[in-house]
Formats: C-alpha cells, structure tokens, sequence
C-alpha cells in the first residue's frame, strides 16, 4: 500500500500555484480543498500561492509563471480535461490526470463504456433525456438519475417504486444538461478506493443517515460516517481494490484518483459507480483519511502531488 518512496516527496523548493475555486456547482468545496492544501504547506520550503480559477487564469499563471501548478478545482472546467490542456499549453507541470484522462472520467456514459470494455463490473443504465425522464420512468424502479457530467452527487436523484417520476428534471432552472444518466439503483454498502500512483490504499464503507451520500453528506461534518477499514469480507475487499487499480488503468488516470463502488451483500454484486479524478482535500474527504490510514499525514500527501507532477499525462 506504499507509494515508490523516491515519489513520497518534493525534496526540492517549488514555486507552487494552488488552482482552486472556479464556477462549477463544486465551487466552495474546491475553495475548501485549496485551502487545506495551502495550510498543510505553510511551513514548506516552497513558494506557495492560491488562484481562484476565472477566465483571466491563463494571463495570471503567464505573469506567475509557477513551477508546478496543484489542481484543486472540481467539476466541469478543472475535472473535465479543460484546465489541463491550458496548462500543457503553457507548459506547466501539474498534479492528478491529464486532458483525456480526465475528459473520459468526468463523462459517465463514456466512463461505462471503457469499464466495461475493461471488464469492470457497472449497474444496468442508459442516457435520456432529462425532458422524459421528468414524466416517464425511464426504466422500473429503483434507479438513480445523474447528469452527465458533474460530481459531489450534484443533481442525482434516487427514484424508488413508490416514487413519481421526478418533475424537477424538466425545469427551465436545470443546469446540468438536457441528457442524464439513469442506472439500476444496487442496494447495500457504498464504498471507495483512492489511488496513489499505481497503488490502491485501503477501501471505505460509508454510511449516513441521509437518503443517500448527497452533497451534504459529503461535506457536512458528521454528514457521513467513515468505516476504516470497510467491515466487508477480505475477498470483496482486494475486488475493490483491484477493481479501482483497474479503472485508474483503463481511463489512463494518473496521481491520485477515487473510485467508487455499490455493493449488495446478499446478492454478491460490486459494480463501480464512477472515477474522480480531482476527489476532495478538505477536512472531511475521503482520500486523506485513506492516506493516513496507509501512513502519510495530510502535508506529505501534498508533498506527493507536488513531486509527482508533471506534462503530458
């Protein structure tokens, strides 16, 4: 569960830009995320700055001119390929997957399509348009709604039997596209894998009293609770393992990544739900905690990020 330890560190001093804020729906966790980085730096030997991503960014990294830019964003600009192609544009170093890597992840019908290619188990699921899936059930209940490309469970709907189909799709304020995903909703245990390198760390059951893992379950303090190690059979726990090695493999993902996992222990199935190529720094996400469980404090898995970033990823 180590990383290479000539990875472990950037022993050298950087000028480092932290990428943070942007406009998604994500925003303030990114804000977060940033936040935690430049703390966990302070008492570096690297010069640190934080940019709050707009679309000036480029002519502020230009008079910058960091060594390594650490990117904190989430969600469409900073996840989704567009933030990494500027900065291989303006040839700067930087941290978690690159261009393709991070396009093909942030599109979930894209993401399916490879992980099944690569025999990685998913749910039963289809795209329609949101138009119809607020008046029709697009397939028998349970399933879940999610649009095509977001993260932090933003716009995700679970329908079950007794529900109607859900109007708000149809709205004039949605803001997450006209297609949406809708998948098989899998009963059981919600789990996550990060990994770091080439390497998975240890698995996470995640629990919450909510309907489901929501936004606020995720960054709410006591939202959520995290169950470290997952209290699942050790067979299923190396699946999930090696199945989030994989998926980090078949997308081509690079540094840190997350996968998440559905598991229904009556039946036996595991199927992964999605990659996240930017997964969240702040004090309550998942991949620290998963970090220190394998041995690193929070500062030294920023020190990785640094040291492991690079172009053309």
């Amino acid at each position: 569960m180590r990383v290479p330890k000539k990875l472990r560190y950037c022993e050298l001093m950087a000028e480092v830009a932290i990428l943070m804020g942007g406009w998604s729906a994500e925003r303030e966790v990114s804000l977060r995320s940033g936040a935690a980085c430049a703390n966990a730096l302070e008492n570096s030997s690297h010069t640190v700055y934080a940019i709050d991503v707009g679309r000036d960014t480029g002519e502020k990294l230009r008079q910058n001119k960091p060594e390594v830019a650490l990117n904190m964003l989430h969600g469409p600009l900073g996840e989704d390929g567009c933030i990494q192609g500027l900065l291989e544009i303006l040839q700067i170093p930087y941290s978690h997957s690159g261009v393709l890597a991070s396009a093909l992840a942030m599109n979930k019908p894209r993401a399916r399509d490879i992980f099944q290619r690569a025999g990685i188990p998913v749910a039963v699921g289809k795209v329609v348009s949101r138009f119809f899936a607020a008046e029709n059930h697009p397939m028998r209940p349970p399933y879940v709604i999610k649009p095509i490309a977001n993260g932090s469970s933003v716009g995700v709907f679970i329908v079950d039997e007794k529900d109607e189909p859900k109007t708000e799709l149809g709205a004039s304020d949605w803001k997450y596209g006209d297609e949406v995903l809708v998948e098989m909703y899998i009963p059981g245990k919600e789990l996550t894998c990060a990994v770091m390198g080439e390497n998975a760390l240890g698995v996470i059951e995640i629990t919450s009293d909510l309907e489901f893992y929501n936004y606020d379950a995720k960054y709410s303090p006591g939202g959520s609770k995290h169950l470290l190690p997952a209290p699942i059979p050790e067979y299923m726990y190396e699946q999930v393992r090696n199945l989030a090695c994989a998926a980090h493999r078949a997308l081509g993902c690079r540094g840190i990544s997350r996968s998440d996992f559905r598991y229904d222990p009556h039946t036996g199935t595991l199927v992964c739900l999605e990659v996240n190529t930017q997964p969240g720094m702040t004090e309550v996400s998942l991949v620290p905690e998963l970090a220190a469980y394998a041995g690193y404090t929070f500062p030294q898995l920023v020190e990785w990020m640094i040291a492991d970033a690079s172009l053309n990823r």
